[in-house]
């Protein structure tokens, strides 16, 4: 299998560190000049400079035979585009994308990203999961269905 990870702060940097202790072909793409040094100090070859979302860089990276494309910067537009681009132009078979606010979770899963990784749903899911629910008050539902307001006493 060959991925390719875009953004190389800690859950970049981790995950490329694990995917390559199970056997895994990975590139590391980071645009930051101090944090790609550091990176390619560490794991050499497996880093590459660059903006994830220039199709040049995606290119230099081996896209074209990539089979997973995790894009995990702190910024969900350019997450998004990194899966779009991966998708929709070089045709890679999944894509896996972090979500850093949980409003745009619907447009990804409608653009196409396979799958979504959101920590501040993660967080939440565990935090709900120590509440009773008989101590929820749900106070409204907001859009389609996909958030409401509820009101938890926590002692």
């Amino acid at each position: 299998m060959y991925a390719i990870v875009v953004g190389g702060g800690k859950v970049g940097l981790n995950l490329t560190r694990e995917l390559l202790n199970k056997g895994a072909e990975v590139t590391l793409i980071e645009q930051r000049r101090d944090r790609f040094n550091a990176i390619e100090a560490e794991l050499e070859y497996v880093a590459q400079y660059g903006d994830g979302t220039e199709l040049w860089i995606l290119e230099r990276a081996g896209i074209q035979r990539a089979d997973l494309l995790v894009a995990v910067t702190g910024d969900d537009e350019d997450n998004l585009v990194i899966c779009q681009m991966a998708k929709h132009h070089f045709d890679v078979p999944r894509t896996i994308a972090r979500v850093n606010n949980p409003k745009n979770e619907r447009l990804f899963r409608h653009l196409g990203v396979d799958e979504i990784i959101s920590p501040t749903r993660m967080i939440l899911g565990s935090i709900e999961q120590d509440i009773p629910v008989h101590e929820l008050l749900h106070l409204a539902a907001l859009g389609v269905g996909e958030l409401e307001i509820i009101e938890a006493h926590l002692q």
